[in-house]
């Protein structure tokens, strides 16, 4: 029995700049297509995909602008042994395809507007600002030995699930405990943050290793649990770490700090990491509009405390900088793998011992509970019309003249057997 081909569909990435390309918003696919809003943004993200009807309309609807390739859906190459094709993985996401002309940014720098901006620590979040002029991304200059953007070399396409995993964590986990530090602000944090998204990475290693991009993967988990407001509660975190030591770096530090953390990720991933505005937006589930602005007023917060920071190409040099000056150091892919196993098998047998609990409840209320219904005891009532109780009580007089009577008689003797003549 044969299987219909499925209806191609584009990357990720693509079907979003389709969508902006028509002028179309999420909540038009949507209504258009019969689905929520959440789902077109889970398509565009790339964490679904549409199938069935819906995805014979949604393609359709993307194709209204341009045509849709077969070799457009075909997937990432898998970072795991079974792949029969070379598998290379990328230290950045596929480079964009290029935009229209009515959507290509003009030339100029990111500079502040005419019109004062709010200030982004006090201002609303402007997810519904007009998307402002971008510049082009500048050219990417030399990075640091140990910079935000490593290198990753081919791997061999006979990898086990651990070796592609290892080779994963080797290749992101050094920049990543660098970037989350920036986020952050915390050693230690950056270093848990790191794990646990490893962790989660390899309990969910099919889904990952399937992944388009299997680093921007973990970046995003790492970053939601290092930005998790619940830290805060914690006794160790309600302490701040030392700061770097250099004033400068102490200084750009404390500026980023004081950002909002949405707008610090923005900035961190566009001027750290080196992703461009679609997939920034993408990545911290916003609109590319609502990217551009928190971007523009990141920018102008930092400039605005540290002037020499203004231009892009300086700000990405010093970000790399202060992340390499500290000495972060992830733990062992081997360490991770085997945390994350004791962590699934803790879980596991909490659960289990607390089904065992609840049964062993369960089993004990039915074998003590009462079989038949037994009817409550009226409480008592005070009855009236009674006659109280006679009780023995002090004589009367007449009573003690007969007693005095009765001892004076003789108890012996003829009288007591012959009554006397009356």
């Amino acid at each position: 029995m044969t299987r219909t081909p499925e209806t191609p569909l584009p990357s990720p990435k693509e079907r979003r700049r389709l969508r902006e390309a028509q002028s179309l918003s999420q909540a038009d696919v949507a209504a258009a297509v019969g689905v929520t809003r959440a789902t077109v943004r889970s398509w565009e993200n790339g964490r679904t995909t549409p199938r069935g009807a819906k995805r014979v309309a949604y393609a359709r609807l993307l194709t209204g602008a341009e045509e849709v390739t077969p070799h457009q859906e075909s997937p990432a190459p898998a970072l795991v042994g079974a792949a029969t094709g070379p598998v290379q993985a990328s230290p950045d996401r596929a480079e964009p395809t290029p935009e229209p002309p009515s959507e290509t940014p003009p030339a100029s720098a990111l500079a502040p507007k005419p019109d004062p901006e709010p200030d982004p620590e006090l201002g609303p979040d402007p997810a519904l600002d007009p998307e402002p002029e971008l510049d082009p991304k500048p050219d990417p200059e030399p990075e640091p030995e140990r910079g935000l953007k490593p290198e990753l070399e081919p791997l061999s396409p006979s990898l086990t699930p651990d070796q592609a995993f290892d080779a994963l964590y080797a290749f992101c986990a050094p920049a990543l405990v660098r970037q989350t530090y920036l986020l952050t602000g915390r050693r230690e944090l950056a270093r848990e943050s790191v794990e646990r998204a490893f962790q989660l990475a390899w309990h969910r290693w099919p889904e990952v290793a399937m992944d388009r991009d299997p680093a921007g993967w973990v970046r995003a988990t790492a970053y939601e649990f290092a930005l998790s407001p619940w830290h805060r509660l914690r006794p160790r975190h309600r302490n701040p770490e030392p700061p770097p030591t250099a004033p400068a770096d102490r200084a750009l530090l404390d500026v980023l700090l004081q950002l909002p953390p949405v707008y610090r990720r923005t900035l961190l991933l566009y001027d750290g990491v080196g992703l461009d505005l679609p997939e920034t937006a993408a990545e911290t589930e916003a609109s590319t509009p609502a990217a551009a602005n928190r971007l523009l007023h990141a920018r102008e917060a930092v400039a605005r405390r540290l002037p020499e920071l203004a231009e892009p190409k300086a700000l990405h040099r010093r970000l790399a900088e202060v992340a390499s000056a500290e000495r972060l150091r992830a733990a062992k892919p081997t360490t991770v793998r085997w945390g994350g196993e004791q962590r699934a098998r803790h879980w596991t047998r909490a659960a289990i011992a607390f089904t065992v609990v609840l049964i062993g409840a369960t089993t004990l209320t039915l074998r003590t509970a009462p079989d038949h219904y037994e009817p409550p005891l009226a409480p008592g009532a005070t009855v009236h019309g009674v006659p109280p109780r006679v009780a023995p009580g002090p004589l009367s007089a007449e009573e003690l003249a007969l007693r005095a009577k009765l001892k004076g008689e003789t108890v012996s003797g003829p009288e007591r057997l012959v009554p006397k003549a009356g």
